[in-house]
């Protein structure tokens, strides 16, 4: 039995659904502070439709009588595609900057993503290693969806804690300024070095890392001058660490659905690992935060995690097209398993996402709270020994919540407001405070006794080899996924 959130405090209109706002009365307020961790573990490109549109009780795919009731445009086909069973393990996605999420948003019709996913393929190829290359002769699946055939896991978690099904991410656009908005809840461009009120909203085009920019070069790192979420943590004494797993990042400029991997590790700073180029995290001595994912298992084995935990994959782990499904997902279950088994489990929160749609379909209409966004809906789940159990959490929801938990758990409900703060900058809009977002507290039973662990199976094991990825088919051209390579028969692809 699927339950929904009970008690209406406010209600507004998302894509024709009613649901709660912000935050369910009935919830026990104290509570929150029995979550002594928090774990944001942060994955990539994958719309909730693609991943959940087929789940009972969500509000997934729409039919009637058994039958999907969507068919978009397919101009390349004169007619119109429908959602499809995709059990590839390997996808490819679309476009996922802001003019793309513009394009498949269309007005709040919903039905730009394969006229956009056919303009990218009709783009020049002009480097056969490259992997847009690869994008371009594959088949299009932004109308695909995985079951639970694909995604048990996911699934399981599912059935067993928490799913969002109206998690929206807080920016229309792409990887780093997701990143930006995920620890600062602002994407901006700063024209002064070192002074928050120089910045200025920018949406698409923050200043790029040193090695991200056009041919691989920026003349300068960025200086992210704004205020970030880490200030307000380190003010208080609350610890935190973003842990970054070594290996390459993938995601385009240019909005592009696929290009070369950049290389990524924890000391340097890249689109999924923003921090080292906050003035905050300089000034406060917090560089040594940001580590290797090594020490993210050993503190979850140790029992010493810290208040707050991001965490970075690298792509071959990411479900970043083309990075394999299988691989990202057998990946997050060693996160758990980690949190699960160490002695830290009774206090903890996991909250896990998609960092945007990746250019996969979803018919849900984003509600707008500012120029910024929100942006496409994504897949979101709640794991923690006090989630409530089969739950769907229908309140709008994006990335935002996140913060707002944090600091109201850690922090007396301080927000990042350049009002209240200490250090102010030109923000747009307090994004915690948006009256449309809702409570993540809704998603807990603190009155419960602290639920077992459902430790779940994984052929990952950090640092070696994945099985899964050794068996992999080449795609299209003989591309393998990041962190793997064509082997000397070209006829599978191997670990690096």
């Amino acid at each position: 039995m699927y339950r929904i959130l009970g008690t209406i405090v406010g209600a507004v209109i998302a894509g024709g659904v009613l649901v709660a706002s912000p935050f369910a009365a009935t919830a026990d307020e104290d509570g929150i502070h029995k979550i002594k961790h928090v774990v944001i573990i942060m994955q990539e490109n994958r719309s909730f439709d693609h991943y959940f549109g087929t789940y009972p009780g969500a509000e997934g795919l729409p039919t009637k009588d058994g039958k999907f009731t969507v068919c978009i445009p397919d101009p390349a086909k004169g007619s119109c595609a429908e959602p499809f069973h995709d059990t590839n393990d390997r996808n490819f996605g679309g476009s996922h900057g802001a003019a793309a999420a513009t394009n498949d948003i269309d007005g709040g019709k919903m039905d730009g993503f394969v006229k956009q996913a056919e303009a990218e393929k009709n783009k020049a190829c002009k480097d056969p290693d490259d992997p847009a290359c690869a994008f371009k002769n594959a088949n299009l699946d932004v109308m695909g969806f995985h079951d639970r055939t694909e995604l048990g896991n996911y699934w399981s978690y599912a059935d067993n804690f928490v799913l969002q099904d109206h998690m929206f991410e807080p920016n229309a656009s792409w990887s780093l300024p997701e990143h930006l908005f995920q620890v600062s809840e602002w994407s901006a461009k700063c024209s002064r070095a070192g002074d928050p009120q120089s910045c200025v909203n920018e949406l698409d085009h923050p200043d790029l890392p040193r090695d991200f920019g056009k041919a691989g070069q920026s003349s300068k790192d960025p200086d992210y001058a704004w205020t970030d979420l880490t200030f307000l943590l380190h003010k208080a004494g609350v610890s935190w660490g973003y842990y970054v797993f070594p290996g390459a990042e993938p995601d385009c400029e240019d909005d592009a659905a696929a290009c070369k991997p950049v290389k990524q590790h924890a000391k340097t700073p890249g689109i999924w690992n923003p921090l080292p180029f906050f003035d905050t995290v300089k000034q406060d001595g917090e560089l040594k935060n940001i580590q290797d994912l090594k020490n993210f298992y050993a503190a979850a084995k140790a029992g010493t995690l810290p208040a707050v935990s991001w965490i970075a994959p690298s792509q071959q782990v990411s479900e970043h097209p083309p990075a394999l499904v299988s691989v990202g997902q057998a990946y997050v279950t060693s996160l758990v398993n980690a949190v699960m088994q160490g002695p830290n489990w009774d206090s903890t929160a996991i909250f896990i996402a998609w960092d945007d749609w990746g250019g996969f379909y979803d018919h849900l209409t984003p509600p707008s709270v500012d120029q910024n966004g929100y942006g496409i809906r994504v897949p979101g789940l709640v794991i923690s020994p006090y989630a409530k159990k089969g739950f769907i959490d229908h309140q709008v929801l994006s990335f935002d919540a996140y913060v707002k938990f944090i600091e109201d758990d850690f922090l007396s409900g301080q927000r990042l407001d350049p009002k209240t703060d200490g250090r102010p900058d030109p923000r747009p809009t307090v994004r915690e405070n948006v009256q449309v977002l809702g409570d993540l507290r809704g998603d807990f039973d603190f009155a419960q006794e602290p639920r077992q662990p459902l430790v779940l199976k994984t052929d990952f094991v950090f640092g070696k080899p994945l099985a899964t990825a050794a068996a992999v088919q080449p795609g299209p051209g003989g591309t393998c996924p990041a962190g793997t390579h064509l082997g000397p028969a070209k006829k599978r692809c191997q670990p690096d």
